[in-house]
């Protein structure tokens, strides 16, 4: 298959296609004659997988590890829910820092009077270095 065509089945981009084979992430194989990848429907799922783990914030190194699994058939689920575990635990870091971040948004725009005149507290705040 073409680059084209395997970017449209996996749903990434043609560069990300290209990104991901140089990397190695997949190996497709190259023809000799024009240059050109031909890959195969192995790659096309391979990609699948690593744009579905994307989806769910898993970073390369991670996507090498959960493709490592999915090829080896004598693997332990253990390892798989690890790696899962540490995912939810960096996602709940990331909602607590995102919920605190609201929380200070909201409490400067309380403090906005949002009228016509210049003054603005969130302004303010924004250009304090000592705001935290």
């Amino acid at each position: 298959m073409n680059i084209g065509k395997v970017a449209n089945l996996s749903g990434l981009t043609v560069k990300t296609v290209r990104y991901y084979s140089d990397i190695g992430i997949i190996k497709p194989q190259v023809d000799m004659n024009t240059g050109y990848r031909d890959f195969s429907k192995i790659d096309v799922a391979k990609l699948q997988f690593v744009a579905k783990a994307r989806k769910f914030d898993f970073n390369l190194d991670d996507c090498r590890e959960l493709l490592a699994l999915y090829e080896n058939t004598e693997r332990s689920s253990k390892e798989v829910k690890a790696l899962t575990l540490e995912k939810i635990a960096e996602i709940d870091a990331k909602l607590s820092e995102l919920q605190m971040l609201k929380d200070q948004l909201s409490t400067l725009v309380s403090a906005c009077k949002g009228d016509d005149r210049p003054n603005c507290p969130i302004i303010d705040a924004l250009s304090d270095r000592t705001y935290q």
